[in-house]
């Protein structure tokens, strides 16, 4: 296997916590990696080859002018890797829509694909995560773009999590198909009619953290709000559980039973533990990781960077879209 361009200097905790996640998934897990950055600012590598680059977009620029005007900048590099088949995929955990521009303009989109899309997977406390796409990368989509990303979705979620035929649902303010904008309602009718994937009608926001459906489809201006929404749910309420824990001696006492007990809900719904989303629609694996990314969370981004790449999912996508 081609190794996975990493981007040594995106994210929050860069280079430290990336550097040290792709040593990790080199030394425990095998996978091949390249670091792709400036040597200065990478440093210590550990023997990772390091793919140099001279620039790097920050966090807060601007997605398309950075990309267009730092050509030198780690994520180009990242993604010529992968479009000249020098790395098998590229993982970022640094500016979002820079990543989605570079992977975009370098690697250039699937034949027939309208749009790219973010799929994120949505912890599902003691079941399969749910792919909520598009999470962001389209604030305005039209009937058809929303039918291939049911179609991209589907061949995703049965990559990443091994669903036979996953379960399609399309978000709306209501189960019957009379519910919902005029895009929910022709995008609706559109599936009905059939589109190549297990299409189950209409879902409801509560159904995104239910075992009900496996992937849930919607525009991105949509579905990047119910994100971040579920994100500041979930760190709300954590701060609240570990707020009353402490608050008697009491409480105290009850959270040396409880907190053992919580162990497997917390793990389930910590973001390091995903893996990232992936942009589907271009022509090779992109995976964007969270900003905070710690040295675990790259590991598990480069595990379903390596799982997508044995899987073909982005032949699989190829087909799906053609049908």
């Amino acid at each position: 296997m081609l190794p996975i361009a990493l981007d040594a200097v995106g994210g929050d905790k860069s280079p430290g916590e990336i550097v040290a996640g792709a040593r990790l998934a080199v030394e425990e897990m095998g996978v091949p990696v390249v670091l792709v950055g400036p040597p200065e600012v990478v440093g210590d590598t550990g023997g990772i080859e390091l793919l140099a680059a001279s620039e790097v977009v920050a966090m807060d620029e601007d997605p398309a002018n950075a990309v267009r005007r730092k050509k030198d900048s780690s994520l180009n590099r990242a993604a010529e890797a992968v479009r000249d088949g020098k790395a098998s995929a590229m993982v970022s955990a640094g500016n979002t829509g820079a990543t989605m521009a570079s992977a975009l303009l370098r690697m250039g989109r699937l034949p027939g694909v309208l749009r790219p899309a973010i799929a994120t997977p949505i912890p599902v406390p003691g079941s399969t995560p749910t792919v909520l796409l598009d999470a962001g990368a389209n604030a305005e989509c039209s009937p058809a773009m929303l039918v291939q990303f049911a179609q991209m979705g589907s061949e995703f979620a049965r990559a990443r999590f091994g669903f036979d035929t996953p379960r399609v649902g399309l978000l709306s303010i209501g189960e019957e198909d009379s519910k919902g904008t005029p895009l929910v309602k022709e995008t609706n009718a559109l599936l009905t009619a059939g589109a190549g994937v297990n299409f189950i009608g209409n879902v409801e926001g509560r159904d995104v953290v239910s075992d009900r459906v496996d992937v849930v489809v919607t525009d991105g201006f949509t579905g990047n709000v119910v994100l971040k929404a579920l994100e500041g749910v979930v760190k709300t309420l954590f701060e609240a559980i570990l707020a009353a824990f402490t608050s008697t001696e009491a409480t105290q006492d009850a959270s040396k039973v409880l907190l053992p007990a919580l162990g497997p809900l917390i793990h389930d719904l910590d973001p390091d533990a995903i893996g990232g989303a992936m942009l589907l629609g271009v022509d090779g694996v992109c995976i964007i990781s969270h900003g905070s990314s710690s040295a675990r969370a790259i590991v598990n981004a480069l595990a379903v960077a390596r799982d997508m790449v044995d899987h073909d999912v982005v032949g699989h996508m190829r087909s799906a879209v053609a049908h």
